[in-house]
């Protein structure tokens, strides 16, 4: 594993990301821990939640977490109140939790629909509305929205979710411009085939893997830790002229 940085502006910083018990979130929850962070995520995995939060917290490091359920928005916006109230209000929001399941666009009923974009792009534009404040009283911020660069391919097979993938660029590109006044930045990282259990538990063939490569520039498998060190930079003020853009981890694959 390389020797990776370490960045003092995120020491004592409040952070909160969602989907965090588990896949590249969890990665994100580690590495902000792992920085000095006060780190709050949300998931409705409890008992993963509770496993990770234990394994940090016995390491030093000031880990909370929420149950919650993002598709209620009301729900959402309350449980970020309440890591508010352990952790201080945020001062870094990762947008992180989606999924990506499978669908064919003929067996797609409105109602599917519907969760599908309140599972995968909904919950961002209200988490956003709920740190803002507490952003902007504090003079600055950072956002970081997951994007998915399989709609950059073209990829088929599950169109709703790329739809939702697709707009998350729109909406960072809105808000940085509207919270740049505040010096709020807003970033959308855009990974590729990362390789987290549920991919591998799901998708991960030796033909795929060897199609996979062949589209990759850089040939190794992108492990979930890469995407969690952009989000890291982007948080950081080291960043603190990046805004309204795309950083893409994905080996050069489109």
């Amino acid at each position: 594993m390389p020797a990776f940085a370490t960045y003092p502006s995120l020491s004592g910083k409040s952070v909160v990301v969602s989907g965090g018990a588990s896949g590249i979130g969890a990665e994100m929850v580690r590495a902000f821990a792992a920085q000095g962070s006060r780190v709050g995520f949300l998931d409705f995995d409890e008992a993963g939640s509770q496993k990770l939060a234990e394994e940090l917290t016995r390491d030093g490091a000031r880990v909370v977490h929420q149950f919650c359920d993002l598709r209620d928005i009301g729900a959402t916006q309350a449980a970020i109140a309440t890591l508010a109230e352990a952790n201080g209000p945020a001062t870094v929001l990762v947008n992180n939790a989606a999924r990506d399941d499978r669908h064919g666009y003929e067996s797609v009923t409105p109602d599917y629909f519907d969760e599908r974009i309140a599972t995968n792009l909904k919950h961002m534009f209200f988490a956003i509305q709920a740190v803002a404040p507490g952003m902007i009283a504090a003079g600055g911020g950072a956002i970081v929205n997951m994007g998915s660069n399989s709609w950059w391919e073209a990829g088929g097979g599950m169109p709703v979710y790329t739809t939702a993938k697709a707009a998350v660029h729109g909406m960072t590109r809105s808000f940085a411009r509207d919270l740049g006044p505040h010096r709020i930045r807003v970033n959308t990282v855009v990974p590729g085939w990362i390789m987290t259990e549920r991919q591998k538990e799901l998708w991960v063939t030796d033909a795929a893997i060897d199609k996979h490569r062949d589209r990759q520039c850089l040939k190794d498998l992108i492990d979930p830790v890469y995407v969690a060190r952009m989000v890291l930079f982007l948080a950081s003020d080291d960043a603190a002229m990046c805004t309204a853009n795309n950083y893409m981890v994905e080996a050069g694959s489109i």
